[in-house]
């Protein structure tokens, strides 16, 4: 055992949080820890920690515990550099170091036992924590979430925040903890950082616990989901997918006995009030007596979201909704990509992926309008009346309330209505009459993106629609986008919400290269997995089961075709890294050379720096041919 909660009751101002939960969590565990916002996962979290104490009941940890928790505001030393703020998670073998080149200066003039004894044991103590290695492996966590080499001697200070958190997880990850906390891990993860952290994480052999909205995420990393729901904590086995399978099963049966329950209550009490004054009295109180004693079944909290949104056609738009061809973006002689050519027709999902500052809000400013096409066109259908979803939330009144908001869309419509349509985004009761100024970011998000929907716009475009929603928002968000009978274009990292509305992919890579694939994320990227040769992923993808001809089908019409101009980007940086690769292989090969030259050999301070060089050089060298690689095989691949 890690640690245990025992019954554990937490409240605050009078409001009960947590009403009694009690689990488990055991060396090597995989745990997701999911439930509505306000549900109680991160005062868990803080009762771990023991930066809060339960009201009642008992947290249990193991003897000597070492906690590793992912803080949402992350400090580091002033002056720091990034490589430095990640090497310090090795603080005990930096001491060892330290005293290793101490020693090794004392060496040169004194060679006393002593000396020679206590730095054997420093060497001893170096290698058995693993002190040849623990560059390297912060070097390749930080290249990872997303730090390259560039990065690695700025200062902390000059850090975004969402930069500093990133680093923050790299010293985490490199922390040794027994268990490591991850409060929404993905926040401020591009889709190339958060794969790479499915990886890791799926390699790790030490427990964690996940708090994450993103569905696909824990899929991919838990073995093991517990639900805190309506104070208390229900565990079950496996993935989150197929935790969503469980919990249905068992509510349905929860549904059952707490029906059955409430009938035999409601007969008992009938004859309770028939017979406690007759001749049957003994019975009715000793009756009356049980009903005292016995443990209720609570009844179950249906989702606020279930139901039909009950959504209005929308204006028929021509068949080709919309057209663009080869089109480059960008500002002024910039380029963030070019060669992109689509067709989207009336009733697909567009959804649009790919790394911070690939391009992805450029292209929706770029078809909006917003901004000029550097080269190519973009033209859209008869009858297209776009609605737009931006980040930014400005479309909203902040002196409103919510009912008011949505009048705005319909000055029309009846309350019952609104009211009924806002219960579909989580609004219930006397939500609907809240001040806009009031809510939370993804309230108002909520609010944003229920206003569009209604608005009966034949297109929406919309810009992140699943940031700062929970899960059972972004859930309602599906089924009200699932219903929807227009066209949408979406940027998203919610590869989960992608699965379920996505028809087409449009997803920005590396060096301005853009792919379009029909069909949802999971398919492109287990599409691109197959055509990698990625064995050891393809093992753990969740592959679609396919027929034979729909995988003929998919292998002829999805190859991504790269336009000449995309061609010639690839070869130029394939030419720009084998430069630098020649480069550096002969400054390796002059530094092996020194390192084999007697009087630096025996200079031990001389010695050090040469190693240490050579090892930073080998480093680069072995990221740059992995940089190589994957150009090279976007090239061979298409």
């Amino acid at each position: 055992m890690l640690f245990r909660l025992s019954n554990v009751e937490k409240g605050y101002g009078g409001t009960e949080i947590l009403r009694g939960v009690s689990f488990q969590v055991n060396p090597g565990e995989k745990v997701g820890l999911v439930g509505r916002n306000g549900a109680g996962k991160t005062t868990v979290f803080r009762l771990l920690t023991g930066s809060e104490n339960p009201d009642v009941g008992e947290v249990v940890k193991a003897n000597g515990l070492k906690l590793g928790l992912l803080d949402q505001h992350v400090n580091f030393e002033k002056g720091q550099t990034v490589h430095q703020a990640a090497l310090s998670a090795f603080q005990a073998i930096l001491k060892i170091e330290s005293e290793m080149r101490e020693l090794e200066l004392r060496m040169a003039d004194d060679h006393s036992p002593e000396i020679l004894e206590r730095y054997a044991d420093l060497q001893t103590a170096f290698e058995q924590a693993d002190g040849f290695t623990y560059s390297a492996r912060a070097e390749s966590i930080l290249l990872g979430l997303g730090f390259s080499p560039e990065y690695w001697g700025h200062d902390t200070a000059t850090l975004s925040g969402g930069q500093k958190n990133r680093l923050g997880m790299a010293r985490l990850l490199l922390s040794g903890a027994d268990v490591l906390l991850l409060d929404e891990p993905t926040n401020h993860l591009d889709v190339n950082a958060v794969e790479w952290l499915e990886e890791f994480l799926r390699e790790y052999q030490t427990a964690y616990v996940v708090i994450s909205h993103d569905r696909y995420f824990l899929d991919r990393t838990t073995d093991r989901i517990i639900e805190i729901d309506n104070g208390k904590a229900a565990i079950y086995k496996g993935n989150y997918s197929q935790f969503l399978v469980e919990r249905e099963l068992r509510r349905d049966q929860q549904r059952r006995e707490y029906e059955n329950q409430q009938s035999h209550i409601a007969k008992t009490q009938e004859f309770i009030r028939r017979n406690l004054e007759g001749q049957k009295t003994k019975q009715a109180k000793s009756r009356r007596t049980m009903l005292e004693r016995m443990e209720k079944i609570d009844r179950v909290i249906e989702d606020r979201s279930g139901g039909h949104f009950g959504l209005k056609s929308v204006e028929r738009a021509g068949n080709n909704v919309l057209t663009v061809e080869d089109l480059a973006i960008g500002y002024g002689s910039a380029k963030l990509a070019e060669g992109i050519g689509l067709s989207l027709h009336r009733s697909e999902v567009l959804g649009i992926i790919g790394a911070n500052g690939t391009g992805k809000t450029t292209f929706l400013k770029t078809i909006l309008g917003n901004l000029s096409p550097l080269e190519g066109e973009v033209r859209w259908g008869t009858k297209t009346n776009i609605g737009y979803y931006s980040q930014n939330l400005d479309d909203l009144h902040e002196a409103n309330e919510i009912i008011q908001e949505l009048r705005r869309v319909d000055p029309l419509a009846d309350n019952g209505t609104l009211r009924s349509f806002l219960a579909r985004f989580l609004f219930v009761g006397e939500d609907v009459f809240k001040k806009v100024s009031d809510l939370s970011g993804g309230e108002k998000g909520r609010l944003a993106l229920a206003k569009l929907i209604y608005s009966r716009k034949n297109v929406l475009v919309l810009d992140e629609p699943t940031n700062h929603l929970d899960i059972p928002s972004r859930e309602a968000l599906e089924d009200a986008l699932t219903e929807y009978d227009g066209t949408v274009v979406t940027v998203s990292h919610d590869r989960f919400f992608l699965d379920k509305i996505a028809t087409q992919i449009l997803a920005f890579e590396l060096g301005g290269v853009v792919n379009i694939f029909n069909g949802n994320y999971t398919e492109y990227h287990d599409f691109k997995v197959r055509v990698s040769g990625d064995k050891n992923k393809e093992a753990t993808a969740a592959d679609p089961v396919k027929t034979p001809s729909q995988s003929e089908e998919t292998s002829a019409s999805n190859v991504p075709v790269l336009s000449k101009n995309q061609r010639d980007r690839i070869a130029r940086s394939i030419e720009e890294i084998e430069s630098k690769i020649q480069r550096l292989e002969a400054e390796r090969d002059g530094l092996t050379v020194e390192m084999n030259l007697p009087e630096n050999a025996s200079d031990v301070e001389r010695f050090t720096e040469l190693t240490e060089r050579f090892q930073t050089t080998e480093e680069s060298i072995l990221s740059l041919y992995a940089e190589w690689e994957t150009f090279e095989a976007q090239l061979s691949e298409r």
